[in-house]
């Protein structure tokens, strides 16, 4: 732990700590000290130093650090052992293959403050803009069959829509397959990327990218995005904490990911069903070639598969990555 992390660790919950013992527990230099809470200061740390008295932290900024986020994370399996804070990247999801490729452990998790080539699926784009959002990614590593996997999409969509409930106090609706919503709008993208091995066939890595509109206001979305998105701080109408929810959400993925692998995943299942803000409605399904087939979505299956009926009655099963859902007249309706 390096002296700003040991100095922030001391100055937690409103203790006002002397220079002189900041110095003896560090082993530095008065000036030393004094640099370190300087650079914290820097980095939106609000810390008063009072003649005769010493150092008080007054805020922390709302900053994807792993300081930060730590401060709220609670013990975890496995999601979350490691974890890289960037300040900008392209993509948590690449950065994520490229050290699966250098043998990063099972659970590794990258955030960023901003994303500069962030994508959703069916190959869109997603808006990351810095300061706004949470943009996380968890490298994980199955010693699981390929079709074991197929509920990672929305176990990911219910981890967020849990954290969101515990951090913020409201339950998001889910869009299948995996976005999060909230007044019939996006707030939350997810994309789910699976890597096989060419000879075994067996699964080498997957990493799950979940994108969060934490404080984006409506003009901060492109025109044709905000016809659906939102974001969770503008329809709560109050400011959301983004380590807070980075915390929860790391927590969430890393219980959904223990049940996936003990292989129950009723209560998912039942909550998934809860949540879903398609059954019961009609639907738009569009296919990858840009065919549209209007339908009712009825349910879903035990592999959290979209349950359908068609226009002369028959039901099917579709999954993710067959089609993409949309409402009648609307994202979501």
């Amino acid at each position: 732990m390096g002296s700003r992390e040991t100095i922030l660790q001391l100055l937690r919950g409103g203790n006002t700590v002397s220079g002189g013992e900041l110095s003896r527990r560090l082993g530095l230099s008065r000036s030393a000290v004094w640099k370190a809470v300087d650079a914290l200061r820097r980095g939106g740390y609000d810390i008063d130093a009072a003649p005769g008295r010493g150092y008080r932290l007054r805020a922390a900024p709302d900053a994807l650090t792993e300081p930060e986020i730590r401060r709220f994370l609670g013990a975890v399996r496995v999601i979350g052992g490691a974890i890289t804070c960037l300040g900008e990247t392209g993509s948590t999801n690449a950065d994520c293959k490229r050290m699966a490729a250098q043998g990063a452990p099972n659970g590794a998790v990258v955030v960023a403050d901003a994303q500069s080539a962030g994508r959703g699926r069916m190959g869109r784009g997603f808006q990351s803009p810095k300061g706004k959002g949470i943009y996380l990614s968890a490298l994980l590593c199955p010693e699981l069959p390929p079709e074991r996997l197929l509920p990672l999409t929305a176990l990911a969509g219910e981890s967020v829509c849990a954290a969101v409930e515990r951090v913020c106090g409201a339950r998001p609706g889910l869009k299948w397959p995996n976005d999060p919503v909230l007044n019939g709008k996006k707030v939350c993208g997810i994309l789910t990327e699976l890597s096989m091995e060419g000879e075994s066939g067996r699964v080498a890595h997957v990493v799950i990218g979940i994108g969060v509109n934490v404080g984006q206001a409506p003009g901060d979305f492109s025109p044709d995005v905000a016809a659906m998105a939102t974001s969770l701080s503008w329809e709560l109408g109050e400011p959301v904490s983004r380590p807070q929810l980075a915390a929860a959400i790391i927590e969430e993925l890393d219980k959904a990911y223990a049940a996936l692998c003990a292989g129950d995943l009723s209560a998912y299942l039942d909550a998934a069903r809860r949540d879903c803000v398609n059954i019961g409605r009609r639907v738009q399904l569009l296919s990858p070639d840009g065919r549209r087939e209007e339908a009712e979505a009825v349910g879903l299956d035990g592999r959290f598969g979209l349950v359908v009926r068609g226009a002369g009655g028959a039901e099917r099963v579709v999954r993710a990555g067959e089609v993409s859902v949309r409402g009648m007249y609307g994202y979501v309706e």
